[in-house]
């Protein structure tokens, strides 16, 4: 069986809630976030995917992704990666998009990055190295992180380039799978948030 990568962003957050671009500041979850990461891993861990027994876990070092994988019952079981930490966004860091429209109108951040932050490359070169990394597994891996970086992947994993990250959309606590179909790299699952109205 080729590899797949499950992919679920850290439940809600103040900043998330309010459109704040949330890089590496370090905003913990809000009660509705640890909620949402509880009801993902009880998801997680009922049929078909029974607590993805012998999966890779990894997550992202800051806190917002690390509790939610601790509430979705991963914790022990994960490694930190810096590799899976959000986009930094420089000098936009905590502004909402309307807020940087504001100063920069036409601003698109896919096509046009940040200032003092990482570029459209960096990024686009650690969404490949986490790829690479699921690809040379054996064994389905699954990873907490942010909606940003959790988009670049999904882009980079069909061979995309980054900008395609713009055209799908990531809610707080989703679960996505990236896999393969007629043996090309495919979007099985994207932005499921079923757990959390069931």
């Amino acid at each position: 069986m080729a590899p797949r990568i499950l992919l679920a962003r850290h439940g809600q957050t103040e900043w998330s809630l309010s459109g704040k671009h949330t890089g590496r500041t370090d905003v913990p979850l809000l009660e509705e976030g640890r909620r949402g990461a509880k009801l993902l891993g009880e998801r997680l861990h009922r049929p078909p995917l029974d607590g993805l027994l012998g999966v890779e876990v990894r997550t992202s070092p800051l806190a917002r992704a690390r509790e939610t994988c601790e509430l979705a019952g991963f914790g022990e079981r994960a490694t930190t990666w810096d590799t899976l930490m959000e986009w930094d966004y420089g000098a936009y860091e905590g502004m909402t998009p309307a807020d940087i429209q504001g100063i920069r109108p036409g601003w698109f951040i896919w096509r046009d990055g940040v200032p003092g932050g990482e570029t459209l490359e960096q990024v686009s070169a650690r969404a490949d190295e986490v790829v690479a990394w699921a690809r040379a597994e054996d064994r389905d891996v699954l990873v907490f992180a942010h909606g940003h970086i959790l988009r670049s992947i999904a882009a980079r994993w069909l061979g995309l380039p980054l900008d395609f990250a713009a055209r799908v959309r990531l809610n707080p606590t989703s679960l996505s799978v990236l896999g393969w179909a007629y043996s090309e790299p495919a979007i099985e699952t994207w932005n499921d948030c079923g757990h959390l109205t069931s």
